[in-house]
């Protein structure tokens, strides 16, 4: 099956490059779990976001089918899980004002999934994780948790 017929997104929300990245660590992940090792923990490949709320999602794999994408999600509820989530669905959603979910085009991380992972649940979001690691970035305090 060629690329073209992989994508279900008709390329919108992930570039080849992005493609041929999640891909690769799929496959990554595959063949540690084949020859028995631990499994690695990647850096997310692309943020995907919403434009008029708080869901975002994190990816790191996308899956032989080329629709499930692996990675950390929060749909705003406080609570961000791991988990697999669908590309396709991701870009059928119709938002209001004729908007769609969107790719984060300037997101590039250095922090592996576990450490968003930790960092977005302590957080309540991965939004405020994200401020967080700028803040610390730049040498600044990080808030107090509240509670």
């Amino acid at each position: 099956m060629g690329k073209t017929k992989e994508r279900r997104d008709g390329g919108k929300l992930l570039s080849a490059k992005l493609h041929d990245a999640l891909r690769a660590n799929d496959e990554a992940r595959r063949a540690a779990v084949m020859a028995g090792a631990v499994e690695p923990d990647f850096v997310p490949v692309a943020k995907f976001f919403s434009p008029v709320g708080s869901a975002t999602w994190l990816a790191t794999e996308l899956g032989e089918d080329g629709d499930t994408l692996f990675g950390l999600a929060d749909l705003g509820f406080g609570c961000p899980e791991l988990g697999s989530f669908s590309l396709s669905e991701l870009a059928s959603v119709r938002l209001p004002f004729g908007l769609g979910i969107e790719r984060d085009l300037g997101f590039v991380s250095e922090v592996p999934l576990s450490g968003w992972t930790g960092a977005a649940r302590r957080a309540g979001s991965i939004i405020t994780a994200e401020q967080n690691f700028r803040r610390a970035a730049r040498g600044e305090e990080l808030p107090k948790p509240q509670g």
